[in-house]
């Protein structure tokens, strides 16, 4: 298997167990991307390189 798939299952993943978290009161996804948005971390810039690394 590629790298870039197992980086999308595992985002996949990752995402839909945000999904379900975030039916409480706190909203997770919509928090991390605007920590994502605001600061640009190093290893969001490395996910989206492995992701799209095909």
């Amino acid at each position: 298997m590629k790298t870039s798939n197992i980086a999308r299952i595992k985002c996949a993943f990752v995402l839909f167990i945000f999904m379900i978290i975030s039916i409480g009161p706190i909203p997770i996804t919509s928090t991390i991307g605007l920590f994502v948005v605001v600061f640009r971390p190093g290893w969001f810039k490395k996910l989206v390189d492995t992701i799209y690394s095909d």
